[in-house]
């Protein structure tokens, strides 16, 4: 009984082999769910690349075959390098996604009057102007009043973005 023991201890079970796989598989699928400009970020090797953007084309039946394709070709691969430069490609975003929400919270509270973040903002960026900002918001406005389109208000977060990337640069 003990020789049966010893010789299975290294060995994986069927169960753990399948959950493996199918990391590859999402893996995979992470892959072809990014835009092209995120996946030319990646140094992945030329057959895998290939196989990615041809998944991207492909209908149910195809692409799950693909799918199980390129998991395969991943597993050939040094999958903790692609997994980790996947993650910190989504990190990048995900600051990125956060960093435009507070530009959006900013115009928000500026349009509602808030002097606090006028304020705020006036100490964090050197570079602010506050007359510009005040025009803007009073535009902003008007526009709301008559029923127009937000030009204003657009300019104003496109001014908060631009403080935020000179601030950045220095």
């Amino acid at each position: 009984m003990t020789e049966f023991k010893n010789k299975h201890v290294g060995e994986k079970s069927k169960s753990q082999v399948k959950r493996e796989l199918q990391a590859l598989r999402d893996l995979g699928k992470s892959l072809i769910s990014l835009p092209l400009k995120d996946l030319n970020k990646l140094a992945l090797p030329e057959k895998l690349y290939d196989a990615v953007i041809k998944a991207q084309t492909l209908s149910h039946g195809a692409f799950k075959r693909e799918v199980g394709y390129i998991g395969a070709i991943i597993a050939d691969e040094d999958y903790d390098v692609i997994a980790s430069e996947l993650d910190k490609l989504k990190q990048v975003h995900h600051g990125e996604v956060k960093q435009f929400h507070q530009h959006e919270q900013w115009r928000d509270e500026l349009l509602v009057g808030n002097n606090v973040v006028m304020t705020l903002l006036h100490q964090q960026f050197t570079n602010f102007d506050s007359q510009y900002v005040r025009q803007l918001v009073r535009n902003a406005k008007k526009e709301a009043e008559h029923n127009k389109p937000p030009k204003s208000g657009k300019l104003l977060f496109k001014y908060l973005q631009q403080c935020e990337a000179e601030a950045n640069d220095t």
